[in-house]
């Protein structure tokens, strides 16, 4: 029996406090366990996400969906946990609903808008069938997600926005100057003024992808204006691989039993946990169960 939400009563409440929803990406089971344990320790609602590269690794959708549902009734997780599948091909979303997924994104920013409308039209029919929750996506995202390299092109006007909004989608990704991976010196800012536009035509929940490395205020003030949901992978990966690097570098590696793979992947989760609950500080989340 799941216990899993989907994303549609989180990222409302979100929107409407002006707090926005941890969205975590998980690379392996050590990862998901302290995304999990994070969330019930801070009292936030959490967003457990695999795209179809760390599907892949992990063995596939129902491995995935079976190490999630079971780590969330096992170890007593009571605050909301929605099971997201990220940057999803039509097809992909399909076989993650079907393996239980609660949520899909339907990454279609890569095709033509007519495209892109009507693959979203047909999985919001189908999200319905299993009680799931559906992410879209307009404009593009610039970096590289899972091989996929794009060069970011800024949403200038809001009547894709709006046309997404009237299908029904639960969630939408805007591209305004964020990228995926590690900012380049180069990049100065969101750009605001069309997220604001955005927010004030379709008023509506806004997910912010490529969470990673925006100063704070920047992210504050994207949630104040319509942000509900924020990704946040490669700086959660970065913090990781530096503590396992002084963990090795320094020697302690070699002490007692620390050739353990368990003891080597705990030095770097005690990373990622303490850069959590930043995350979730500065996202507004914590404490917002009961």
């Amino acid at each position: 029996m799941t216990k899993l939400v989907n994303i549609k009563a989180m990222v409302k409440n979100a929107y409407k406090n002006k707090y926005a929803i941890p969205h975590i990406n998980i690379n392996n089971l050590a990862w998901t366990k302290t995304a999990l344990l994070a969330a019930e320790e801070f009292k936030s609602p959490i967003i457990i996400s695999a795209s179809y590269g760390a599907t892949k690794y992990f063995g596939g959708y129902n491995v995935v969906y079976s190490v999630v549902n079971s780590m969330v009734s096992d170890l007593n997780i009571t605050v909301p946990v929605a099971l997201h599948f990220d940057h999803g091909s039509y097809e992909q979303c399909v076989k993650a609903l079907e393996a239980g997924f609660s949520s899909v994104m339907y990454d279609g920013s890569h095709e033509l808008f007519k495209v892109n409308y009507e693959n979203t039209k047909e999985l919001i029919s189908l999200c319905k069938k299993y009680n799931a929750s559906l992410e879209a996506e307009i404009g593009q995202i610039g970096g590289e997600e899972d091989g996929i390299i794009s060069s970011g092109v800024i949403v200038s006007d809001t009547n894709e926005a709006i046309k997404m909004k009237e299908l029904g989608v639960d969630a939408l990704a805007v591209g305004i100057g964020n990228i995926h991976g590690k900012y380049p010196s180069t990049w100065k800012s969101l750009d605001f003024d069309t997220l604001e536009k955005i927010n004030k035509d379709c008023k509506m929940p806004l997910v912010l992808h490529g969470g990673s490395g925006i100063p704070s205020e920047q992210i504050k003030k994207a949630i104040e204006n319509g942000i509900a949901k924020v990704n946040v992978n490669t700086e959660l990966q970065l913090v990781n691989a530096k503590a396992i690097k002084e963990f090795v570098l320094s020697g302690k590696i070699d002490q007692d039993k620390n050739f353990d793979p368990r003891k080597i992947s705990n030095a770097g989760m005690e990373a990622v946990h303490k850069l959590l609950k930043e995350k979730f500080t500065e996202f507004g989340s914590i404490n917002r169960i009961k």
